[in-house]
């Protein structure tokens, strides 16, 4: 046990449910997933509070508080450029801080469809 509050990296834990469905998703997004996860737990502030806080996040990941009248509630994490995210809480204990991820949610994107270069023909 160290004495004072504890720093980074952050401890994190996943509800059943949650995990179960990470562990469901294909591989690729588990990556994305993973990569939004590390950012999270090496993070200073979870909660990431503060204007344009979360602007230090790779491209493609960001987070936002679940409710802006309650800033050190629930927080969203999009990863995968808003495709998913993980919705998480910061227990800001002294013994044993930690991240618990509540909820995982991905889609997949839409494929870009390109123009067809003549008009269909009328019957």
């Amino acid at each position: 046990m160290t004495d004072g509050f504890m720093g980074p990296p952050w401890q994190m834990d996943w509800r059943i449910d949650a995990l179960a469905t990470f562990e469901a998703l294909p591989d690729h997004v588990r990556e994305f997933a993973l990569a939004a996860r590390a950012e999270l737990v090496a993070a200073k502030d979870p909660l990431f509070r503060g204007i344009d806080a979360d602007a230090g996040l790779p491209e493609g990941i960001s987070v936002v508080p679940g409710r802006s009248t309650a800033p050190k509630g629930r927080h969203i994490c999009f990863f995968d450029d808003g495709n998913g995210w993980l919705k998480y809480t910061f227990a800001r204990r002294i013994d044993d801080p930690q991240i618990v991820v509540e909820e995982i949610f991905w889609q997949e994107g839409e494929t870009p469809t390109e123009p067809p270069t003549e008009p269909p023909a009328e019957p």
